[in-house]
């Protein structure tokens, strides 16, 4: 895309000086030389920057692994040319959500309060458990509750803003209204389960627990398979979390329903430490 294109993208768009140097990554007086017609010859990496936000979808097809003779090369290149929202270190805070739909598809991340956290590849043991969890819980069904249960991977959009995007390793959400052909969900589920892994544990403790409780989750399960507990925090009365080893009850279900976590442990011994 010349340089020309773009302004007038930038027009059509509606893009100010200031909101597009921000989502682009691209200094503010760098970009004002440039559309001012003062530097002739912008750096590529700035272009693509520039260009991964006025017209995303051609940026994406123009990079695709496709059109590079290896992964190594289509790698090294991403690395070399990549604006800031592709960026591996993603050390930028206040990325957005437009900034994460652009992350390439084997990218697992979560956006939180601007900021990406990789989520990393599951264990045998971490899918085993959600496995067996998302069964249980759909055995809730049998007492007819307007209620869903989901796992990931599946887009929820917390805070309805443009700041966080998760992934729960389950949730249930009662009373859905949503499309069912959207790409994501929209606000807090009523119930979400997190199995914590050595890389995600402070997150899910702590940061997440905070997270959910501001957004309007009314109970967040958290799963140690380590410690072969599950810590239930019932965040809408707030009342002190509850440690399960083997019944569970499902406290947005009103007593209705309950999970036998000792089931999941008898399915999934053999991946456990011991």
């Amino acid at each position: 895309m010349t340089v020309e294109e773009m302004k007038q993208k930038k027009i059509e768009q509606g893009w100010t000086n200031e909101l597009l140097a921000e989502a682009s990554g691209v200094p503010l007086g760098t970009l004002q030389k440039i559309f001012g017609g003062e530097t002739k010859a912008p750096r590529r990496k700035t272009l693509s920057a520039l260009e991964a936000v006025l017209d995303p979808r051609e940026y994406r097809s123009s990079r695709s692994l496709y059109n590079y003779p290896s992964r190594e090369a289509y790698e090294a290149d991403m690395l070399r040319e990549m604006p800031a929202p592709y960026s591996v270190a993603m050390e930028r805070e206040w990325h957005t959500v437009d900034e994460y739909y652009m992350l390439p598809e084997d990218m697992r991340v979560e956006l939180i309060d601007g900021v990406f956290y990789d989520m990393g590849v599951p264990s045998k043991q971490h899918q085993g458990i959600l496995a067996e969890l998302y069964l249980l819980f759909r055995e809730c069904d049998k007492h007819d509750l307007p209620c869903s249960v989901w796992l990931s991977p599946c887009d929820v959009r917390l805070d309805r803003d443009n700041y966080t995007m998760v992934q729960p390793d389950l949730f249930v959400i009662c009373d859905d209204d949503s499309d069912p052909e959207a790409i994501r969900f929209e606000g807090a589920p009523d119930l979400v389960v997190e199995i914590v892994s050595p890389s995600s544990g402070t997150r899910d403790k702590y940061k997440k627990l905070q997270k959910y409780h501001d957004a309007g989750v009314r109970e967040y399960w958290i799963v140690d398979p380590k410690k072969r507990r599950v810590t239930v925090h019932f965040l809408e009365t707030e009342e002190d979390p509850v440690f399960y080893s083997f019944s569970i009850p499902v406290g947005i279900s009103g007593g209705l329903c309950s999970i036998d976590f000792s089931r999941v442990m008898d399915h999934v011994g053999k991946y456990l430490p011991r």
